[in-house]
């Protein structure tokens, strides 16, 4: 039980609901059912594309792409929906979710066949990626009104009360904890991010999981941009600009290893949530948009340092135990 307590996911639990009670305590509104499904449709997306993150943090990696990925499969599907109103949207959605696995998968091929490392080879196709939106768009949004109704619905519309993109949330996060906890390959995964050299002693193939992880993240990315933009019903050049820092803090916040091996699910779930609780808290309070990246930056920071303390400090006990 008094492991229990030390874990992460239970000290995030406990500074949402105190961030939650001290913003209520100037905006009463703020704890309000209505607000409180806001932050929820608002932190689905980011919770979703820190999953993808996660799998590449584990690894030992990063993928700084993730956005540029959402931004082109995004532009892919709206393009499509403008050009042909009549196509239908599970068409369109399979080809957001294939341009996201393809994408992936060169950034898979790249890390994993040609062993680029992860940041070198995000960096130059986080270009590439957002030069194809602008080549792909011939540098025109697309807007609300060359959307057909259907499209725009696809993450809005309601089932047992809750909008259809927090159900795509809960399926993501089933499925990435079904596969972390209960598959092999999610193991490897683990494995390859704790001890590289161990875990090919072994026999994982770090070529095989490096482009798996890569492609899965692509994946989910596509199906990301495709929510984003009919969300908020616009494809733009700059779409999502910004999301990579975004869900390495969600990462890091909810207790991921920069270094890779060690981190959760439940965690990345929590991370995000308390990074949206951030974001709506400050616009409640009507904060400038500066200060909130700033703050962000300063919790991101605070994580990092205290990943670095916890891990040195599990480091020691362990030694002290052997040496015991």
């Amino acid at each position: 039980m008094k492991s229990f307590f030390k874990r992460r996911e239970v000290t995030l639990i406990g500074l949402i609901l105190l961030l939650f009670a001290a913003v209520s305590l100037r905006a009463p509104n703020f704890a309000s059912l209505s607000n409180i499904n806001d932050i929820f449709n608002d932190t689905a997306l980011l919770i979703m594309m820190g999953l993808a993150q996660y799998l590449i943090i584990l690894t030992g990696g990063i993928d700084l792409s993730v956005a540029s990925i959402m931004a082109l499969s995004g532009m892919c599907a709206a393009m499509v929906n403008k050009l042909d109103p009549s196509m239908p949207i599970p068409i369109i959605v399979l080809i957001a979710l294939g341009s996201g696995l393809a994408l992936g998968a060169f950034n898979g091929t790249l890390v994993g066949i040609a062993g680029i490392s992860s940041i070198i080879a995000t960096l130059g196709t986080i270009s590439i990626y957002r030069g194809g939106v602008f080549l792909l768009s011939g540098g025109q949004w697309i807007s609300a009104h060359q959307m057909t109704e259907g499209f725009k619905q696809i993450p809005d519309f309601k089932f047992l009360g809750l909008s259809a993109i927090i159900w795509y949330m809960i399926l993501v996060v089933i499925l990435f904890s079904v596969f972390m906890s209960l598959t092999r390959t999610g193991r490897e995964v683990y494995a390859l991010g704790g001890n590289k050299t161990a875990a090919r002693y072994v026999g994982v193939n770090d070529k095989k999981i490096n482009f798996l992880v890569f492609s899965l993240s692509g994946l989910v990315s596509g199906f990301c941009g495709l929510l984003y933009v009919a969300r908020y019903a616009a494809a733009q050049n700059d779409t999502a600009t910004g999301w990579e820092l975004s869900t390495v803090a969600a990462c890091v916040i909810g207790g991921v290893s920069i270094a890779g091996g060690s981190g959760t699910v439940s965690g990345v779930v929590l991370g995000a949530i308390f990074l949206g609780i951030i974001t709506n808290a400050l616009t409640v309070i009507n904060l400038s948009p500066f200060f909130q990246m700033a703050i962000q930056g300063f919790v991101i920071l605070t994580a990092i340092v205290a990943n670095t303390v916890m891990a040195q400090r599990s480091q020691r006990l362990a030694l002290a135990r052997r040496i015991l």
